[in-house]
């Protein structure tokens, strides 16, 4: 099994998919291979089934058995090349709710909650710039270019390069990190040479978001869609937002700033209009 495992990291790693994703699938399937306590080359779609109903019955949602959907079509449709055994596995429809978004001083309140500066700094970049959290945590000093007030993102999601705006605070607040750590290589380093790593910062969220008792549903990616929604409350077209999030279909920037709840609730009723000179309109 260990050969098995070392050709899957090999394959996924040639792919370019995020670490978390690798570890994810690695994971699923080994805990398939417990399951059966047999080599995954001796199984087949009955037995991918089973597991995945044996997940339900324990209480695994949608998204818990997407992700074993998904690690378990890679095993076998390119690890084992035996892509006829998954082709049949269906993938489970997952419910998309609406993101928790953070108003602007909630926003200020938790950046300034976070009680270790490196995590602080990464996140408040995330903020500024609309990143994902391992696309902060992977910049290095080369990639602040202060002349042209733009921050390159190297290899982000899907291995494509981008540039989003440098804010002038996040400036301002970047050259004072510089002068108190002086990093040599990353940005924001971590452990042995390692950027920092995107957990630790996850670590550090989670316990600024009981320091201040927050009752919404907050993780990183929270400031990366409070970004987008505060954007789109300013008046930026949805397309700029498009492309400094690094999404290649505007669909996908549609969920992640839908029409917030500001907007509509500064929205008027066309009650409100009757027997107005702008009602006249309506006939």
């Amino acid at each position: 099994m260990a050969e098995l495992r070392d050709r899957m990291t090999r394959d996924l790693e040639l792919r370019n998919l995020a670490a978390s994703t690798r570890r994810a699938y690695l994971q699923c399937c080994s805990n398939f291979v417990r399951y059966h306590m047999k080599p995954p080359a001796k199984l087949g779609e009955s037995a991918i089934k089973e597991y995945l109903q044996r997940l339900l019955r324990i209480g695994a949602g949608p998204e818990t058995l997407k992700m074993n959907v998904a690690g378990l079509k890679f095993l076998y449709g390119v690890t084992l090349n035996r892509p006829k055994v998954v082709e049949r596995i269906p993938w489970p429809k997952v419910a998309h709710t609406r993101p928790d978004i953070l108003s602007g001083t909630e926003v200020l309140a938790l950046l300034k909650a976070i009680d270790s500066m490196v995590p602080a700094m990464v996140l408040t970049t995330a903020y500024a710039a609309g990143l994902r959290v391992s696309e902060a945590c992977r910049l290095k000093a080369e990639d602040i270019d202060s002349k042209r007030g733009l921050i390159h993102v190297r290899l982000g999601k899907g291995g494509k390069d981008r540039y989003v705006m440098l804010s002038t605070t996040l400036l301002t607040l970047l050259r004072k990190y510089w002068a108190q750590t002086r990093p040599a290589g990353w940005l924001f380093p971590g452990y042995k040479g390692q950027p920092l790593s995107p957990d630790a910062v996850r670590k550090g969220l989670e316990r600024a978001t009981k320091a201040l008792k927050l009752k919404k549903r907050i993780t990183a990616h929270t400031l990366r869609h409070s970004f987008a929604t505060h954007l789109l409350e300013a008046g930026t077209d949805i397309r700029v937002i498009q492309v400094l999030l690094g999404h290649a279909s505007i669909r996908t920037t549609a969920r992640y700033s839908q029409v917030s709840a500001k907007v509509i609730g500064s929205t008027k009723s066309p009650l409100d209009l009757l027997g107005t000179k702008k009602g006249a309109a309506l006939g």
